[in-house]
Parts: C-alpha cells; sequence; structure tokens
C-alpha cells in the first residue's frame, strides 16, 4: 500500500480525516505519505487542543517567524522554543481559524503585558496575508484584539463558509467580513445579554448560500436585537435546511419549509412553554429531529407532521409518564418507517409499544433507551428485541438507573445466537458489576461483537455510529 498512487492515497486517508490516532501512525511509513497526511492534519490545528499540546502548537508557530522577529519577542515570551526550524510550512495548510485561541495561548506565554500587543500583531500576520485562505472562521467572546487587518484580510476571508462568533464580536472583524465574504453556508452564534454588534444584521442579509444556523440563547439575552436578527435570517428561509435552537425562535422556523435537520433546546433541565409555538409547524421533508429539555407533546406533533423521512430521532433531558411515552412510541412507528437511530424515554408501562415500532422500522440501526427509576421487566424487553428487532438492528444502549441482573443479559444474549453480532453500551448510576469472562465468551460464541459500560458522564465520550 505504500507504493499507490498520490491520487488514491489521500482519497484513502480522506476517509480516516477524523481519526488523528491512526493519521499520526501513517506519518512514519515514508515521505510521501507524510506529505499527504501533513496538510489534514493542519487543516485545524485548534481542535481537541488542549493545555498539553498547546504549547507544542505555540512552539510550532513561533517557529514560522522569521529570525528578526524572533529576537524581537524572544525575551518576552516563557518556555518557547524559537530555534527549531519547521520541516513544512504548516500554517499555509490551515483551512480554520480561532483567533481566541490564538490570543489565549500568546496572553498565557508573554512575561511582559505591555508586549502583548506587539507579539500578537506578528503571529496574527502569519495567518492573516494575502496567502491564506480560510474555510472556517472562530471568534469569541473573550477576543478582544484589534488587529490590523491591512495585508491580504480580504482574500483570507472572502471564502468563509462557516463562521462561528459571539454577537459582540468586535467592528473590525464584521466590517471586513461584511465587505468580502458573500459565501457563509454555516452559522453559528451565541446571543449577549449586552453590547450586540448590529453589523452582524448587515452581514447576514448579504450571504448568498446561508443553510444552516445554530442560535444560542440565554435566558436573559437582548431580545429586541434577538427579534431583528430572526428576521434577518427570515430572507433564508427557503435555503436554510439545518436548524439548532437552544431557545424556541418566534418567527423564523414557520418559514423554514425545506428543513432536512432541527436540533431544539439545551441540556440545562428547564422546560419552557415558549416551545408551544411549534406543535402545529410541518417540516415535510426533516430527516433529523434532536431535542433536550423540549415537552414531549411538542415532539410527537413534530413528528406526526413530518411525511416519513425522518431517519433520526434524539429525545433527551425531559421527564414524561407513561401516557405521553405511548403516543410517542406510536407517533414514531405510525409516521417513521425509515428511522435508523432513535434515543427516548421508556417505562415499564410502554414497553410493549416497542413491538410493533421495531416490526414497523425494519430500517433501525440504532436503539438508545433511557430507563429511569422503578421497577422495569427487563425480561420482556429482551424477548421483545429477539423477538421482533429486523435484521438492521444489533446497536444497543442503555442509560439505566442501577441494573439489570445478569441471569437478564445471559437470556438476552443466549436468545441472540444466530443473528448479527450485537454492540452494546450501558451507562449507570452504578458500577455496572459484569462477569467480563462471560462477556468474552460470548464474543467468542459471535454473539457480542462490541460491549462498554461506564458511569453516566462518561457517555458524552462514546457512541456507535449507525452509517
Amino acid at each position: 500500500m505504500s507504493n499507490l498512487n498520490r491520487d488514491i492515497l489521500y482519497l484513502v486517508f480522506e476517509q480516516i480525516q477524523n481519526d488523528k490516532k491512526t493519521l499520526f501512525s501513517c506519518l512514519l511509513v515514508n515521505k510521501t505519505w507524510c506529505e499527504i497526511i501533513i496538510p489534514m492534519l493542519w487543516r485545524n490545528p485548534w481542535e481537541r487542543l488542549n493545555s498539553e499540546n498547546g504549547m507544542i502548537l505555540l512552539n510550532a508557530i513561533n517557529s514560522h517567524l522569521s529570525d528578526v522577529t524572533k529576537n524581537k519577542i524572544r525575551e518576552h515570551m516563557i518556555f518557547t522554543d524559537f530555534d527549531q526550524k519547521p520541516l513544512f510550512n504548516y500554517i499555509s495548510y490551515c483551512k480554520h481559524l480561532n483567533l481566541d485561541e490564538i490570543q489565549r495561548m500568546i496572553n498565557e506565554n508573554v512575561i511582559e503585558k505591555s508586549e502583548i500587543s506587539n507579539i500578537q500583531n506578528e503571529i496574527f500576520n502569519i495567518f492573516i496575508n494575502e496567502n491564506m485562505k480560510y474555510s472556517h472562521l472562530y471568534v469569541y467572546q473573550n477576543f478582544d484584539s484589534r488587529i490590523n487587518f491591512i495585508n491580504g484580510a480580504e482574500r483570507c476571508f472572502s471564502e468563509i463558509e462557516f463562521l462561528s462568533c459571539n454577537t459582540d464580536v468586535n467592528d473590525d472583524i464584521i466590517t471586513i467580513l461584511t465587505e468580502t465574504c458573500k459565501s457563509i453556508r454555516k452559522l453559528e452564534l451565541f446571543i449577549n445579554l449586552k453590547n450586540n454588534n448590529y453589523g452582524i444584521i448587515k452581514l447576514i442579509k448579504d450571504q448568498k448560500k446561508l443553510s444552516d444556523i445554530s442560535l444560542t440563547r440565554t435566558h436573559f439575552d437582548d431580545s429586541s436585537f434577538y427579534e431583528i436578527l430572526e428576521n434577518s435570517l427570515t430572507k433564508h428561509a427557503s435555503t436554510i435546511q439545518f436548524c439548532k435552537f437552544t431557545r424556541s425562535p418566534t418567527k423564523l422556523l414557520s418559514s423554514c419549509i425545506n428543513l432536512k435537520k432541527l436540533e431544539l433546546g439545551s441540556k440545562i433541565r428547564s422546560i419552557s412553554t415558549s416551545w408551544y409555538c411549534l406543535k402545529d409547524l410541518s417540516f415535510p421533508y426533516l430527516q433529523i429531529l434532536r431535542s433536550s429539555s423540549v415537552p414531549v407533546d411538542v415532539m410527537t406533533s413534530l413528528i406526526i407532521n413530518t411525511k416519513g423521512f425522518l431517519v433520526e430521532i434524539k429525545i433527551d433531558c425531559i421527564w414524561y409518564d407513561e401516557t405521553s411515552s405511548k403516543i410517542l412510541i406510536q407517533a414514531i412507528y405510525q409516521n417513521c418507517p425509515n428511522i435508523k437511530y432513535l434515543k427516548l424515554k421508556i417505562g415499564n408501562c410502554s414497553i410493549l409499544e416497542l413491538e410493533p415500532l421495531l416490526i414497523s422500522c425494519k430500517y433501525l440501526k440504532v436503539l438508545f433507551l433511557l430507563i429511569g427509576e422503578g421497577q422495569f421487566d427487563w425480561n420482556k424487553l429482551f424477548e421483545i428485541f429477539t423477538k421482533s428487532s429486523s435484521s438492521s438492528l444489533y446497536k444497543f444502549k442503555f442509560n439505566i438507573n442501577g441494573q439489570p441482573k445478569l441471569e437478564s443479559y445471559k437470556l438476552f444474549f443466549d436468545n441472540w445466537k444466530g443473528r448479527h453480532p450485537m454492540f452494546l453500551q450501558i451507562f449507570s448510576n452504578v458500577i455496572i458489576d459484569f462477569n467480563f469472562n462471560i462477556i468474552e465468551r460470548y464474543k467468542k460464541e459471535g454473539i457480542i461483537k462490541k460491549f462498554d459500560s461506564c458511569y453516566w458522564w462518561d457517555q458524552g465520550n462514546k457512541d456507535f455510529e449507525f452509517n
């Protein structure tokens, strides 16, 4: 494989571009592989940045400075290696620019605070010049530098497709984006209580391809600014296909008739009646529906008002009674024949509704059940799984209080014999007391492919793919 054509190698590595560990191991194969992989790793150097690798990144950045600049700022920075020479022009491969992260790394490593501004300008000049062109830009509330945007900034930001920023972003950035950029497809805005920059409104109006928006609001943000912001987004309603709102929008969603993906709410468990304005909306082309802390009857109505294209439903961080649970599950199997990924809460009285769901939803690949406190008939649940699951369903995930008896699991595993080996993840508020020798035995028998168990708070780092 090391002798494959460069174009073929590029296509192979593109398929695993998010698997950084594998890419790093491939760097050492030969020069050709290294030359293909390095640009991929440097597209977004801010990804997975932490205190341990931040200094390594800063050293790599500083290595691109001229000798004159290095000598000028050397004595003002700590723990920085100014003597290394870069093997590649790493900065030239960057497609993501995170101004906050650059500022943070500089501020944390400058000894004399009076020199911060000068050092920032020197390092920002590496990233913002006529030789650079970015697709992604990140600017948050901590960024307060006044950058000299005269050296090629028009080229740098002329093809930005993704913008993530706070709405109090400084005028320098908004001005240059408004003058040069008409290509933003995805917009993430974090709306502030005060000092919102109304220049964002003009920036939004001038975009030609806006299709993906995310609005993060607090309960104390500037409602007057938000209303103007929402009105500016309404202009793009016919092209918007992806929406994420942490609080209920007032007008915008009713105009987004071509919506394919909708995320509502946040993991802060505060239920708002404002979501009820969505109950009568219809999104005929919706494919992905996710919610956190949104009333379940609102979600049920949204599901009923779709036209059978939903492939993913996640309903999280909300309590609802058994009657509501039954109505929700019925709405899913009556309206979502193509569902592939399903996450929802279930109780003892609604277990039986899973049987018609599994029979009707033959394309279901991943089933994630949230099971609360109280008596729960695990044997019945597992019986329905083994009796009614289609051949495509073999990935299960449980978030539970307590744990089932080992005998219930063994019954499930024994009855699964002859099917596709299952993937099973369990998250609990207690230690899962498994005899892992038993798990290994079922793996050898081809009944279990993968098994994970851990505490609730680890679940954000683990999930099964369902593609």
